[in-house]
Formats: structure tokens, sequence, C-alpha cells
């Protein structure tokens, strides 16, 4: 379904974490109609030179001292990809499109650059289905509909908070699958989005994503990624930040009914797997944590006086804490940057 897009709904936030982001030459045939926000990340000494020509905002590491303190600063560390929730912060956008600094534009099957954003649009401007599965998965679609059997009273659909993207290539996988799989790429483009049903979680990837700000917005940060004093609390949890992010997302999404899709739009992903020993050192405790949190996520049941996403994300912090702090202390300190981050967004919001 073709929809036109207000430029000034739109934001795009992208996290930079090496010097050089000359990837966003690459972009500038579809991001010059937006604003851009380029969220440094604070352990990069030196200002990133941003393309010349692009409508964007630089934060740094400084300007997050200056806006948000040295205190709360180290309580939310935005250490890696997860700076970019910094941008989140800051924007005052509807829409919020992000993607990872090594993204490049992908191509159809026929061979034509992806826009992702305009897919992305798409998916958050039509309603989500996640309460009753349809076998022509997303049924606001052009040249599809609800299948029969379909139950009438829910085909007017949930709001869409989040669109999970997908990408070409470099599959994501974890260390494990990268060490049996070294040579294995994506090549397969599914022509297909469809809403993870309600009750389901799934592995968000923050690769290439746009959400509603206004609906979910309070909820897209990962206490997993802080740092203190400049060194990393939780780096045997890397790679972990956007999946913990997206658990608490899903939550709060089927909590407050709202719905999440996957699938189409598609970006390229370059050849940067490095090392996966490396990976391997530094995901394994994380990798290891997944069979204790995944269960803690499936029994989660927010409190009915949990009206807002504000509330329902500090009470999931609150819950980390009492749940986990004798298995881990630190994830004590996760649940306080959770709750943080939720203070944060209010003040900036007010």
């Amino acid at each position: 379904m073709a929809m036109e897009i207000n430029a000034n709904e739109v934001d795009i936030v992208v996290s930079v974490t090496r010097p050089d982001p000359s990837f966003l030459e690459a972009w500038m045939p579809f991001f010059s109609p937006y604003h851009v926000i380029v969220v440094q990340e604070p352990e990069l000494e030196e200002n990133v030179k941003v393309p010349s020509g692009l409508n964007h905002t630089l934060y740094t590491k400084h300007d997050m001292e200056r806006i948000l303190g040295i205190g709360v600063l180290n309580s939310l560390g935005f250490r890696g990809h997860s700076c970019r929730a910094f941008g989140y912060l800051m924007s005052k956008k509807k829409y919020i499109f992000s993607l990872d600094d090594d993204c490049i534009p992908a191509k159809d099957p026929n061979g034509y650059l992806i826009n992702p954003l305009e897919q992305h649009i798409v998916n958050l401007m039509n309603p989500s289905t996640p309460f009753f599965f349809n076998t022509l998965y997303d049924p606001y679609r052009d040249g599809s509909d609800f299948v029969r059997g379909y139950p009438f009273s829910l085909r007017q659909g949930v709001p869409c908070a989040i669109s999970c993207g997908l990408w070409m290539n470099l599959p994501d996988y974890d260390a494990p699958t990268q060490i049996l799989k070294p040579d294995e790429r994506n090549t397969r483009y599914v022509d297909a989005v469809l809403t993870v049903p309600h009750g389901a979680l799934f592995p968000m990837s923050g690769i290439n994503i746009a959400f509603n700000r206004e609906i979910i917005g309070p909820a897209m940060f990962s206490g997993l990624a802080r740092s203190g004093a400049g060194k990393p609390l939780l780096s045997r949890y890397d790679t972990l930040e956007d999946i913990w992010c997206g658990l608490c997302c899903k939550v709060i999404c089927d909590h407050l009914g709202y719905g999440i899709k996957t699938g189409l739009p598609y970006v390229w992903r370059k050849e940067d797997f490095g090392d996966p020993m490396v990976s391997l050192s530094r995901e394994y405790e994380g990798v290891k944590w997944l069979e204790e949190i995944v269960p803690f996520f499936q029994a989660l049941r927010l409190p009915r006086t949990a009206l807002t996403v504000e509330d329902c994300f500090a009470e999931i912090g609150k819950q980390v804490k009492d749940k986990f702090r004798n298995l881990d202390p630190l994830f004590s300190e996760v649940g306080t940057s959770m709750e943080d981050w939720a203070k944060a967004w209010k003040a900036a919001s007010s």
C-alpha cells in the first residue's frame, strides 16, 4: 500500500563506531530529504567527519555529558551501537529509522536499489495483527488481504510500534554459528512482511530497524550497554544489547496492545565478521545467560497499573534487579540503568 511520507515526521538515527563514516555517502540519495542524527560512540576521541550536503546533527560524548550530566551518562552507558539510543532521546519526530554503520543499500531481485525507509514507514503506518495469524502474511499490502476464517472482529488490527528489517550478504549469526559456517552468506530475498504473534518472543536486531517513537520510544534502550569510568561493565554481554531491548519491547507491546512487524525491507551488510573466536570471548556469557533470560521474559507479567511505556520499562528494570541480582550482581546495575533511562525520557519529553 503506497503512502506519502512526510519528511517532517521522520528522523534517521545513525550510530557511528568507527572514525570514518563514509558509509553515509552511499545513503545520500535516500537520506537527503530527511534530518539525520549522527551519534558518535563515546569512546571515539576525534569527531567524525560527516559527508557534506547531509542535513544532520552530530552528537558526541561532550554533548551527552552536557545534556544528561556525567552521572546519568555513566549509568546509561551508550557503548557501541547502543549509543544510537541517545539520538532517540534527542529526536522529537514521530518515526525513527536506524541502521548500523556497516550497512549500505541493497538491491531487489530486479537489480534496483532499495530505499528501506519507504517500506519501514509503510509497515509502521499500517496496522499489525498480533492476535491472529494471517497465512498471507501482512494483509494490508497491495495484492493481499485477510484469508477465509480470519475473524472480522480482529481485522482492524492494532498500531504497529516497530518494523524490523532484514539484511543481505552477512547473516547476523552469533560467534558459535559463525565458527561453524564461516563462508555462509544470505542471498535469499523473501518478499514478505509479517507480524510477530502475541505472546511470542523474538531476537530483535538493531541493524535495520524503524519504530514509532510516540508509541514505543521510551523502551528503545538496553541497560546491557552500560559503561562506567570509561570502562565497559558488561563486555561479556556484548552483542546482546538489542536482543535485550527487543525482549523488553515485545513484553511491553503485548501488555499495551501494540504490534511488531518483521521482514521487508532489506539492507546490505558489508564483510565485517572479524575473528569469530574473539567474538566468542565477548559473547559467551551472554549466550549462556540467554537460557535464563528468555524464560524470565516469557513468564514476565506487568501489573495493570503500568499504563505507559515508561512505567512498563521501569517495572521491568525493578523485576530484573529482584530476579537476577543474586545470580549476577551486575544485573542490579542493569535494572538501575533502565530506571534511569525511563526518568531521562520523561525529563526529555517535558
